[in-house]
């Protein structure tokens, strides 16, 4: 049942058409490396191309009709656009899903520290990470910085070429014996990723240096640190307290391969899906029925908190937008959500001939065969799963033949060996047709991962033909 590869059917046009897209996922993955980042593109390019602010819409006491498109933001760190479609919107809506957060470090909420005359900031690994990966390598600060008087100061430093990067360090090979002889889980620890951030003293004025209490004569690296923060951000210390600090690998996303096939860069589980999901939802002019673009944060820690997918702010924008098209009762709005279809859009594990043990083959992913599709996820005994039924998936099919879009299907690794989970089991719960749809990732939850072009351009117009396709 495995397919051609991709790559051998295109015409001229077609591979016009999926270099150009690559280009622009690249510059995507480079403008959006953090959740907060990922919307502020993500509502760039939909009022761009004529959405409109749900919030304003309400505000404003206007009305919404068929063909209307409108998107609401939450906490600057979840979205969801909506296109209104011909049919009521209590028939069901059709759902691109897909999370914008990827594995990376994160700030302590008191992180700076001298030791041994360099500074650190203390760090706590968020989401799934082999923790020996994030040292060594060219780190950049990304977030905000919340100051008590209510202003937000933006940190983006590290990926311009002026800037300065920072790095985890590691114990050199000539002392690492003991370190060597551990698991890989145990080399390295948590409590260990701690950035490098400086080792200059402060240089100290006659006095501080007579005084036996002055801090920079305690600890001068540190204040230097400080004194840095304070002139180029106007940062206090005890602003990191309300500050959302991010670290990620700098540098910019490439091509990879001699034939340019690949794209390698940081955060493409799930940004791929993510910007491949509302490339295609910019495309489709008044769908039949109403679509949605929902594109969530905490997926890669459970989808927990007020921004997560198992919070209630996609209900409620489902509902805002059926008031606003006078369409709204709680019936109603049940109805619509339990009636909607919707593609998960999450990556999966591509097949990697150099860890072939960890794969079952004819179960596998591959790169340039199409977007992925898992019937069901969770782990071990589909542990978590969920789990899409059988009709629906036949349906599926069908439009993805219809529209001449490659496909593939996938479990993530052996039975007894791999396992992982989507945003799909939480809509599932409102009792929609949900299936995990997605492109193909080496690398995964890596500081550098990687995805074929021809994939990313299969995944998107898997989504357009979903968006376009009849009951």
């Amino acid at each position: 049942m495995r397919k051609e590869n991709r790559w051998t059917t295109y015409t001229e046009e077609q591979l016009k058409d999926l270099h150009a897209l690559a280009e622009d996922y690249k510059d995507f993955l480079n403008t959006a490396k953090t959740e907060r980042e990922a919307v502020v593109e993500i509502t760039k390019r939909a009022r761009k191309a004529g959405w409109r602010d749900l919030d304003e819409v309400i505000a404003g006491g206007e009305s919404l009709k068929s063909g209307d498109k409108v998107y609401a933001v939450w906490m600057k760190k979840t979205v969801a656009l909506f296109t209104v479609g011909s049919k009521p919107i209590e028939q069901g809506l059709r759902i691109l899903g897909a999370h914008i957060d990827s594995p990376r470090l994160d700030l302590k909420q008191v992180p700076l520290y001298e030791n041994t005359e360099m500074t650190f900031l203390d760090t706590h690994y968020y989401g799934g990470v082999k923790k020996y990966q994030w040292t060594t390598i060219p780190l950049a600060i990304h977030g905000v910085v919340a100051k008590k008087d209510g202003t937000v100061t933006d940190v983006r430093i590290g990926e311009d070429s002026k800037d300065p990067v920072f790095c985890v360090t590691d114990l050199l090979i000539h002392l690492s014996k003991d370190q060597m002889a551990k698991n890989l889980a145990d080399a390295i620890t948590g409590e260990n990723l701690d950035l490098l951030v400086g080792s200059r003293p402060l240089k100290l004025e006659k006095d501080a240096k007579k005084s036996d209490d002055s801090d920079a004569k305690k600890d001068p690296v540190l204040q230097n640190t400080l004194a840095i923060l304070k002139e180029q951000y106007d940062m206090e210390e005890d602003d990191f307290l309300s500050a959302e600090l991010e670290i990620v690998p700098a540098g910019a996303a490439r091509d990879l391969g001699f034939d340019r096939s690949m794209v390698a860069g940081y955060g493409q589980d799930d940004r791929v899906c993510a910007f491949t999901s509302l490339d295609a939802f910019l495309k489709v002019e008044n769908p039949e029925y109403t679509a949605c673009c929902l594109l969530t944060d905490k997926e890669e820690i459970g989808s927990v908190g007020a921004t997560g997918a198992q919070s209630h702010f996609f209900e409620n924008a489902v509902a805002e937008l059926m008031n606003c098209c006078g369409q709204y009762s709680d019936l109603k709005l049940r109805r619509a959500l339990s009636s909607s279809r919707m593609l998960s859009s999450d990556v999966s594990a591509a097949f990697d001939p150099l860890y072939a043990d960890a794969y079952e083959k004819k179960n596998s992913a591959y790169f340039g065969h199409g977007i992925v599709y898992n019937k069901y996820t969770g782990s071990r005994g589909k542990s978590g799963s969920n789990d899409a039924n059988a009709e629906y998936f036949a349906w599926v099919r069908r439009v993805m033949d219809d529209a001449d879009v490659a496909f593939q299907t996938a479990e993530l690794g052996k039975v007894d060996i791999g396992g992982g989970g989507t945003i799909a089991y939480i809509s599932a719960l409102y009792g929609m047709n949900v299936v995990d749809a997605g492109v193909a990732v080496l690398n995964m939850h890596a500081p550098m991962e990687v995805t074929s072009k021809s994939d990313l351009y299969e995944a998107r117009n898997a989504y357009v033909a979903f968006l376009k396709a009849e009951q």
